[in-house]
């Protein structure tokens, strides 16, 4: 398998969830082609920002950005196992409930005399990446705990690896591409059946 640069993929449902976000921030498309969003500390700190959670200023380090991949291996573990109706590893429940407890997931009061009362996260960088991660891993324990988590499902396109949320009982797919390529190949087969029956 070969990684690609980042390819713009679109969202598939339930990507509100950051915890989803992060899970489906790797995909392996047709061609066994790896898209990683985390594959650098510029596209991790890339990442974050698209998602809110951390300033446009914040510039991680090599050490943030393996963490922030870490946590994404415990949720795609997590949220397979759900999928699967199987149980989780233990290692991947202590990854997220690390992630939950590091640090206090809510930012702190802080007043500055330009902006006035506001909240934000605690720096350095460390901290601030380590308050993203608690928010992901809240978002992933009340998503799997939630009335949603019997929605949670893996795309059901071949070689596609991402989750998605059936918000439709006719959804299998994470993207309007994934259906295609499935619906595709169906019809090829069928067109294919009488030939090789004659």
């Amino acid at each position: 398998m070969r990684l690609m640069s980042k390819i713009p993929l679109p969202p598939a449902p339930g990507a509100g969830h950051t915890s989803l976000a992060l899970a489906n921030s790797t995909v392996i498309l047709p061609g066994g082609h790896i898209v990683d969003e985390l594959d650098s500390p510029e596209n991790a700190t890339q990442w974050l920002v698209s998602h809110h959670l951390v300033p446009e200023e914040t510039a991680l380090l090599a050490y943030c950005q393996n963490q922030l991949a870490t946590l994404r291996g415990n949720l795609r573990s997590i949220l397979a196992a759900r999928a699967d109706s199987s149980v989780p590893e233990l290692r991947a429940l202590e990854g997220v409930n690390q992630a939950l407890t590091k640090v206090p997931s809510a930012p702190l009061l802080r007043y500055e005399p330009q902006v006035g009362l506001h909240r934000a996260p605690q720096h350095p960088v460390t901290q601030l990446v380590e308050h993203a991660m608690a928010q992901i891993a809240e978002d992933a324990a009340s998503l799997l705990t939630g009335d949603q988590a019997g929605l949670i499902a893996r795309c059901e396109a071949t070689p596609c690896n991402r989750f998605l949320l059936r918000t439709h009982a006719r959804r299998y797919w994470c993207s309007t591409r994934c259906g295609d390529r499935v619906r595709a190949a169906r019809a090829y087969a069928r067109k294919q059946g009488p030939d090789r029956a004659g």
